[in-house]
C-alpha cells in the first residue's frame, strides 16, 4: 500500500507540474507574441504650450451711421433752374446745391418793398404833422402799424425767395441725385442725400450684464468684411440710459476714425470693446482639448523608454486632465493641468490611448488664430 501510494503521489505531482509548466510556457508565449505585435505609432500634430497676452474683450455686431445724415429736400414747390453739384461731391456747410426759379417771388418781393417804402414815407410825413398838431395821435399810430405790417410782408416774402436756394445744412459727402434742370419738385421731394462720414458712428447693443464693463472713452475695434485684413479704431462716446425691455440690451454708440472715408453708413460691423488690463494665459488651440462628461483632457507627448526603428528616442501619448479657461477665436486658455513648454497633441486624439507611440508631423497644423474670420468657398 505504501508503494502504491508513493507511485500515485508521484504521478499526481508530475501532472500538476506539467499543468503549471504548460501555463507558464503559454503565458510566456503570449507575452512574446504581444510584444511582437505592439500597436503601430500614430501620426499626430503637436504644439508646445506657451504663454500669450490676452486683451479681455466684449464682442458685438453693430451698424455704421453717419455723424450727421439727411436727405436734402425743399420746403416749397418750384421749377429747378440749376443744379450746382455732382453726385459724390464733398460740400461745405452753406454751399448752394440747387436753385429753383424765383422770378415771380422776386417780383412780388419788389412790390412789397415798394409798398413798405411808401408806408415809411407816409409815416414820416404824418409824424412831422403830428408834431405841428396837424394830425391826430390815432392817425399816427395807424401809420406806424401799417409800416410794421408792410415790413413784415417784405420779410416773409424774402424768406420765400431764400427758400428757392437750397443749401447744404452741414459739411459732408453727397450721394447720387437724379434731379435735373427744368424738373418740377414738390415739398418733401428728395434732392440728394448728405452724410458726414469722418468720423463715423457705430451703434451696437450689449446685454445688460455687460453694462458694468463698459464706460465712456473705452477703446473699440471695428472690423468689416469689405476690408478683411484691416481694422478701425475708435472710442465709446455714449451709452443709452434706457434698457430695451424686450431684449434687455443697452444701446452703445462709438465714434470711429474714417479719414479715408472707406466706411459708409448702413454697413454692418463686428465690434470688439476692450475691457480691463491685458492678462497672461497659457494658450493652446481649441482642437487640443477633448471634453468628456468626467472632465476636459489633453494628450501630451512624453519621452518613451523604448527606441524607434532608427534607434532614436521615441515619444508616447499620455492623457492628462486640464482646467480650461476663457476662449479667444481658435484658442483656449489652460488654467491648470500642464506647464509651459509641454508638447500637446492638437489633432489625431481619437486613435490615442496611454502609451501609444507617436509620430509628430506638423506639416499641416489646425487653426490657431486669435481673430479668425469666416471664409466663403
Amino acid at each position: 500500500m505504501t508503494k502504491r501510494m508513493l507511485i500515485m503521489l508521484l504521478i499526481v505531482g508530475l501532472l500538476l507540474g506539467g499543468i503549471v509548466g504548460f501555463n507558464l510556457f503559454k503565458a510566456q508565449m503570449i507575452k512574446k507574441f504581444m510584444a511582437g505585435n505592439a500597436a503601430p505609432p500614430a501620426t499626430v500634430t503637436a504644439v508646445k504650450a506657451a504663454f500669450q497676452e490676452w486683451q479681455p474683450q466684449i464682442s458685438a455686431v453693430g451698424s455704421l451711421r453717419g455723424v450727421r445724415g439727411v436727405d436734402v429736400t425743399t420746403e416749397i414747390a418750384g421749377l429747378v433752374r440749376s443744379v450746382n453739384f455732382k453726385s459724390g461731391d464733398e460740400v461745405k456747410a452753406g454751399q448752394v446745391l440747387l436753385q429753383l426759379n424765383p422770378d415771380s417771388d422776386v417780383a412780388q418781393l419788389h412790390a412789397l418793398e415798394a409798398a413798405a417804402e411808401l408806408s415809411a414815407t407816409v409815416y414820416q410825413r404824418d409824424r412831422a404833422q403830428y408834431a405841428a398838431q396837424a394830425v391826430s395821435k390815432a392817425a399816427l399810430d395807424s401809420d406806424a402799424g401799417d409800416l410794421k405790417s408792410k415790413r413784415a410782408q417784405v420779410a416773409q416774402q424774402a424768406a420765400v425767395v431764400a427758400k428757392k436756394t437750397i443749401r447744404a445744412p452741414f459739411a459732408g459727402r453727397l450721394g447720387i441725385s437724379t434731379v435735373n434742370p427744368g424738373q418740377y419738385i414738390n415739398p418733401g421731394d428728395k434732392i440728394v442725400t448728405l452724410q458726414t462720414i469722418d468720423p463715423i458712428y457705430v451703434d451696437f447693443a450689449l446685454p445688460q450684464q455687460q453694462l458694468a464693463r463698459v464706460f465712456i472713452g473705452q477703446t473699440v475695434t471695428v472690423a468689416n468684411d469689405a476690408f478683411k485684413d484691416r481694422s478701425f479704431h475708435g472710442k465709446v462716446n455714449a451709452i443709452n440710459p434706457l434698457i430695451d425691455v424686450n431684449t434687455r440690451n443697452v444701446q452703445v454708440e462709438a465714434t470711429v476714425e474714417n479719414t479715408k472715408r472707406e466706411l459708409l453708413p448702413g454697413m454692418f460691423a463686428n465690434v470688439n470693446v476692450d475691457t480691463g488690463d491685458k492678462q497672461r494665459y497659457l494658450t493652446l488651440p481649441q482642437t487640443a482639448i477633448t471634453y468628456n462628461p468626467y472632465g476636459a483632457t489633453v494628450f501630451v507627448a512624453k519621452p518613451s523608454a523604448k527606441r524607434d526603428a532608427k534607434g532614436a528616442e521615441a515619444v508616447e501619448a499620455q492623457q492628462v486632465f486640464v482646467t480650461p479657461g476663457p476662449t479667444r477665436g481658435d484658442q483656449v486658455a489652460v488654467v491648470k493641468g500642464i506647464e509651459e513648454g509641454t508638447q500637446v497633441v492638437t489633432s489625431g486624439q481619437l486613435k490615442l490611448k496611454n502609451g501609444t507611440p507617436l509620430i509628430i508631423d506638423n506639416r499641416v497644423q489646425p487653426s490657431n488664430n486669435p481673430n479668425p474670420k469666416p471664409q466663403e468657398q
